[in-house]
């Protein structure tokens, strides 16, 4: 199976459509991929919660109940474990895209795998960069089709 990491904006669909592409991709990819994200995602998440809460129109329980959900689907790092070198490595390709994205870019290295997200900036300026792997939803909605 594919390791996929998945940043922040991938979760944040998920969470307020999960009946959209980006939920049918993180529910319904048993033996496809396999999906990673840095413990820090979870930080984020609860930074945005009222506006993911206002915006989805869920209650906070029922948006609770949603982001376990998806907690069950992903494999959390914690980035202490990925290397001085790597980290380096990740600062200096996201510098000048978005450096806020440093600890996605980090993991996909210290992984070998690839990343998704739907940061269409953070996507256009690895591909420019020929980072070793980035995919957008579309991306792998194509990559998991080729499997079956």
């Amino acid at each position: 199976m594919k390791k996929i990491i998945v940043d922040t904006n991938i979760i944040f669909s998920t969470l307020l459509n999960s009946n959209g592409t980006t939920g049918d991709l993180i529910f319904n990819s048993n033996g496809f991929f396999e999906f990673y994200s840095c413990d820090y995602m979870r930080f984020e998440i609860r930074k945005h919660w009222s506006k993911l809460i206002k915006i989805s129109k869920l209650t906070d329980e029922e948006m609770h109940d949603a982001y376990e959900k998806v907690l069950t689907k992903i494999n959390f790092i914690n980035e202490a474990i990925i290397s001085p070198a790597t980290w380096i490595k990740a600062e200096q390709i996201v510098r000048d895209i978005d450096p806020d994205d440093v600890d996605f870019v980090a993991l996909t290295n210290h992984l070998k795998g690839c990343l998704w997200t739907g940061d269409k900036e953070l996507y256009s300026g690895l591909k420019e960069k020929k980072f070793r792997c980035v995919y957008s939803t579309a991306d792998i909605v194509k990559k998991r089709y080729k499997q079956t």
